[in-house]
């Protein structure tokens, strides 16, 4: 990878934007494609849309959504101590210990998220953790409630405090790779069709709130009205020793993106970049999708009158924690076979199954 595109990447994944606060990421977004598409701009829900070629009456959508998990200030006792909600499918084993920003209107302001010390939890309870979101507590040092009222307010959006690490071997570590490494594929791919005589229209979409419902491919592929949808999200590796290949399928990191197949995946689109994968000699796993996908594929397959959808994922350890873990590789590699298969779509190309 190259290092603008990397710098872009550290930059993406370190900006806080959970569903519902998307705002930071999508800046970085525009800035990174407004001299180098036709259109863009930004809908009422939040989605990023840019577009190529826009006249072209055959429309294809890539979409990868921005947005990640995090936590949300509900209350906040006498005491000060501040106690949260999960913002999406939060895993409640990662919370202890760790260190958060939580994001006021002027800023950010540290805290640490407590819990009781082991030294004090019953045996069953260390044995047998049945952990609930109100045994964890924010500590941002306040004197009182009215003190941390000074600095937070009910409502604020919290993320865990990770920076974007490398590791050996071009694997990369942070938070919140689901789904930024979706939203970087997408504009990187844009980035790179721009330099092509294409023969569709191209919408490129930074999605929102993808982690609590689908939402912002289902208001943007509405509005956009494709005929192809591709979406660009994470997929689960098997290639650690907590992974079960017999459940996710045989998947690692740094052997290419993953393809599907299943009933959210148009098959004639699917065999199509299947074919051009193989003729670039552009690496790629296979995984098997026996019903929704649960990604943005899901809502763009059944917009409207329904497009051919397809869904490119990039090979993920750890998910839903704050240290995933993708090869920068997979990522390249995702934007090499999404720029080949633009180039090929048209409206000539016959995608009924």
């Amino acid at each position: 990878m190259n290092r603008d595109a990397l710098a872009f990447l550290r930059k993406l994944v370190e900006s806080p934007s959970p569903s519902g606060f998307e705002q930071p990421a999508q800046k970085l977004v525009r800035e990174r494609l407004r001299d180098v598409v036709d259109e863009l701009r930004t809908d009422v829900h939040g989605n990023v849309i840019a577009v190529l070629n826009p006249k072209a009456p055959f429309r294809v959508m890539l979409a990868g959504h921005c947005d990640e998990i995090g936590l949300m200030v509900n209350h906040i006792d006498e005491k000060g101590f501040i106690f949260f909600a999960a913002i999406g499918g939060v895993d409640l084993a990662v919370l202890s210990g760790q260190r958060v920003a939580i994001l006021n209107r002027k800023g950010a302001v540290p805290g640490v998220i407590g819990r009781k010390p082991i030294h004090l939890l019953k045996p069953e309870e260390r044995t047998k953790p049945d952990l609930k979101i109100e045994q964890f507590w924010i500590d941002i040092g306040a004197k009182d409630r009215k003190d941390a009222l000074r600095a937070v307010e009910i409502g604020d959006p919290i993320v865990i405090e990770r920076r974007f690490t490398e590791l050996r071997n071009g694997f990369v570590s942070a938070r919140g790779f689901d789904d930024r490494v979706g939203a970087w594929t997408v504009v990187e791919t844009m980035r790179c069709v721009s330099r092509m005589k294409l023969r569709c229209a191209v919408y490129g979409v930074s999605t929102v709130q993808e982690e609590v419902g689908l939402r912002g491919a289902r208001t943007s592929a509405f509005g956009i009205d494709p005929h192809v949808g591709i979406a660009v999200d994470v997929g689960f590796a098997s290639d650690d020793p907590g992974s079960e290949k017999k459940v996710t399928g045989e998947v690692a990191l740094g052997k290419g993106p993953i393809l599907h197949r299943g009933p959210n995946i148009n098959p004639r689109l699917a065999e199509l970049m299947e074919r051009i994968a193989r003729r670039k000699r552009i690496p790629f796993q296979m995984q098997a999708e026996p019903r929704a996908t649960g990604t943005d594929a899901n809502p763009m397959q059944i917009a409207r009158s329904g497009a051919a959808t397809a869904l490119v994922s990039i090979p993920n350890r750890y998910m839903h924690t704050p240290v995933e873990v993708v090869a920068l590789k997979d990522l390249d590699n995702a934007v090499n076979l999404l720029a080949a298969v633009v180039a090929e779509l048209a409206p000539s190309v016959d995608l009924t199954p």
